[in-house]
């Protein structure tokens, strides 16, 4: 993990935990992945962005948020809310409250993203 990621969960590094998880798990899925820290996400690219890592906007919450991009709406009880920004993107947010819920499920969406985005 890079110092800027870090300084990204300065706020709140007892998030570091399920970003590391996150990393982890994309990295050794797509050894080219780019990872891009800006102020409010952390993006994961291919040849474009197909999942973003961004801290709770609440005080007092304490998940890592995990967006993602796809070509259908999916409906899981996961998914705090799926906008259509484009006719056939859909932008889901899944909270993520510990490494255990990187999981196959949110794994099988990011494959998914990773995909939808690369074949665009």
């Amino acid at each position: 993990m890079t110092a800027d990621e870090l300084l990204f969960f300065d706020s709140k590094p007892g998030l570091v935990p399920i970003y590391d998880a996150l990393r982890t798990a994309l990295a050794e899925r797509y050894p080219e992945v780019r990872i891009k820290v800006a102020k409010t996400q952390i993006s994961f690219c291919n040849r474009h962005l197909f999942a973003m890592a961004s801290l709770p906007r609440r005080k007092g919450e304490s998940h890592l948020l995990v967006s993602f991009g796809l070509g259908r709406r999916e409906s899981s009880g996961r998914v705090v809310q799926a906008v259509e920004p484009y006719p056939g993107r859909w932008t889901h947010h899944v909270p993520v409250h510990s490494p255990a819920e990187v999981d196959p499920e949110l794994l099988a969406w990011l494959e998914e993203a990773y995909q939808f985005a690369n074949n665009k």
